[in-house]
């Protein structure tokens, strides 16, 4: 067992509210792309809200439109191997720009101690972090990642 996983949120900005007809296809695959996640090698939690998904939690005060995804995995190659060669998720992640406003710095990573699920506000503060500073150990992106903190062994 490792003492810690890597924990990602990602955002996104829907052009028109959420529950506008433009944004259906996005979100009647999001029961079956959550479900390819949890499935995958190396998936150990995701946020989930009053749905089957997360698109409900509030991750900035006012901002209905903003949706925030966070998960866990065992590593960076697990995520990666979702993010980047899972065909339902990247058939959705195609498409993106149809529902969603291009935004700077919408995604950061970050190892946790094994066991610690993040929260929102957690998260949000690392996607800032990320923006203010650039990668770092404490938040990064797959382009400029950090290998997990050393395992510590107890005396």
């Amino acid at each position: 067992m490792t003492d810690f996983e890597l924990a990602q949120i990602n955002v996104a900005r829907f052009v028109r509210a959420k529950d506008d007809p433009a944004n259906r296809d996005f979100m009647e695959a999001l029961d079956h792309v959550n479900a390819m996640a949890e499935a995958a090698p190396g998936f150990v939690w995701r946020l989930i809200g009053e749905g089957n998904n997360s698109t409900d939690i509030e991750a900035v005060p006012g901002d209905d439109r903003l949706i925030v995804n966070m998960s866990l995995w065992r590593d960076i190659e697990a995520l990666g191997n979702f993010v980047y060669r899972q065909s339902d998720h990247l058939a959705i992640m195609r498409r993106r720009r149809e529902w969603f406003e291009k935004i700077e710095v919408p995604a950061a990573l970050w190892w946790v101690p094994a066991g610690h699920r993040p929260s929102v506000a957690e998260a949000m503060a690392k996607l800032a972090h990320l923006k203010a500073n650039g990668s770092t150990p404490d938040a990064f992106t797959f382009h400029q990642s950090f290998a997990a903190p050393r395992n510590i062994a107890s005396d």
